[in-house]
C-alpha cells in the first residue's frame, strides 16, 4: 500500500510510483470522484480545455450583458 502525509495546509505529495502510473507531471490537473461506496478515486484530466469547444451550442441570438446580469439577480432571488 503506498501512502502519502496530508500537511497542515491539507496537501498531499502524490508519491512517484503513482505519478508515473498515471502520467501525472507538474501543472496537471487531477479530479477526485466518490464511488457510491464512499471510496474516492483520484483521476487525471487529461483534455485540454479547448476539447470543450462545442459542447454547448451557440444561441440562436446573441446575448446583452444586461439579460445575463437580469438572469442572474432572477436566480439569485434578487430583483
Amino acid at each position: 500500500m503506498i501512502t502519502a502525509t496530508i500537511t497542515s495546509k491539507g496537501q498531499i505529495t502524490i508519491p512517484k510510483d503513482i505519478r508515473l502510473q498515471l502520467d501525472l507531471h507538474a501543472g496537471d490537473k487531477i479530479s477526485f470522484i466518490k464511488d457510491e461506496d464512499g471510496s474516492i478515486n483520484l483521476v487525471p484530466i487529461k483534455k485540454p480545455l479547448s476539447a470543450l469547444k462545442g459542447l454547448v451550442a451557440k444561441p440562436k441570438e446573441p446575448v446583452s450583458i444586461e439579460a445575463m446580469n437580469n438572469a442572474v439577480k432572477l436566480k439569485a432571488g434578487r430583483s
